[in-house]
């Protein structure tokens, strides 16, 4: 596409999740960059709005999930007088697919067959093909190269201020430093707390602090606690912040830290955006889908074998085949998350 055709005014559409919307704004701010004249507005999920405050040169539009029809008219009002030369539907449900439809546009790309879903073929009128890649973050890049855009590497900026790095000053954080998130969005996509205890002690042999985070659920809290409880011999140097951070100063304090150690969740694709080393657990979803796009190589998954179980093979699977068994992240043991710790330590001189 030539930049006389290029489109000037953009509607991006990506509600959820937290890691997906962070896979987005590598998106939308490469398109911001390559063509800096363009004006993009997102319509974002109310949640994952919280993460982008102060970023500049993006017009979004917080949309509450869970306001129903309510929420719909108030979005239909808001967007009456808006025209779009393009939307951008990088979600693939039935609920943005409706959404989309209150997005004036003459051409509204979306994803091609292999990861549409929820039949959102039906409401755009531009497929975009998938790469070769099967990760996320390249599904993504592909809409922005459908609209001109060249490749680069992907860089995000989440522009954080000073203020919202009083807690990480306040706690020290540095490189000496491990953040451990052990809960994702999906209890089965957790590792269990006897593994996070052992990996905590391992992690102060080795000279660090630890700083225990999560969502103000009181599931979560529940599951952090338990572990906290049994770091009573090394107390001094285990910190619980669960509940007690706001989602852009857990990217502060993830951007002061060494090192990440997660499941499946948000933290993972926050310490990926700020170039910080993380492990992420993976045994249910395909690491080289959805995780670390940079640090691949220090994963502890055992998708492979699980989906092997399941199916019999690993090849020509669907781009979303998951492992069904809800207990096979209990199949991870603390010595393979410990070798993928030695392993950064070694190459990041942690």
């Amino acid at each position: 596409m030539d930049q006389s055709s290029a489109p000037q005014k953009i509607c991006c559409l990506r509600l959820s999740s937290i890691g997906d919307c962070i896979s987005a704004l590598a998106v939308v701010q490469l398109i911001k960059k390559q063509k800096p004249d363009s004006q993009i507005t997102w319509i974002i999920g109310k949640l994952e709005h919280n993460l982008m405050t102060n970023i500049p040169g993006i017009n979004f539009i917080p949309y509450d999930k869970k306001g129903g029809i309510k929420e719909i008219l108030r979005l239909k009002s808001v967007l009456k007088n808006e025209r779009f030369d393009c939307l951008l539907d990088m979600q693939s449900s039935l609920k943005a697919s409706i959404i989309s439809l209150l997005v004036h546009s003459p051409v509204k790309y979306g994803f091609d067959e292999k990861r549409a879903m929820d039949m959102q073929q039906l409401f755009t009128n531009n497929k975009v093909p998938s790469p070769e890649s099967i990760h996320v973050l390249d599904g993504f890049m592909a809409f922005a190269k459908q609209i001109g855009c060249r490749y680069e590497d992907p860089v995000w900026d989440f522009n954080l201020q000073p203020n919202e790095f009083k807690l990480a000053e306040e706690n020290s954080i540095n490189k000496k430093t491990v953040i451990i998130s052990p809960c994702s969005s999906k209890d089965y996509k957790n590792w269990t707390a006897f593994g996070y205890i052992e990996i905590c002690r391992y992690m102060v042999s080795k000279g660090f602090k630890v700083v225990i985070c999560g969502s103000k659920s009181a599931k979560e809290k529940a599951f952090n606690q338990q572990i906290v409880d049994e770091l009573h011999n090394v107390s001094h140097s285990i910190i619980n912040l669960t509940g007690k951070t706001s989602l852009r100063e857990m990217l502060a304090i993830i951007s002061r830290a060494g090192l990440v150690i997660s499941p499946d969740s948000s933290a993972v694709h926050m310490a990926n955006a700020l170039n910080v080393p993380v492990i992420g657990i993976y045994a249910h979803h395909n690491p080289l889908r959805v995780g670390p796009s940079r640090f691949m190589n220090y994963v502890v998954s055992i998708y492979d074998e699980e989906i092997k179980k399941e199916h019999g093979h690993t090849e020509n699977l669907k781009w979303r085949t998951r492992v069904k068994n809800k207990r096979a992240m209990l199949n991870i043991t603390s010595e393979m998350v410990k070798k993928s710790v030695d392993k950064i330590i070694c190459d990041f001189h942690l």
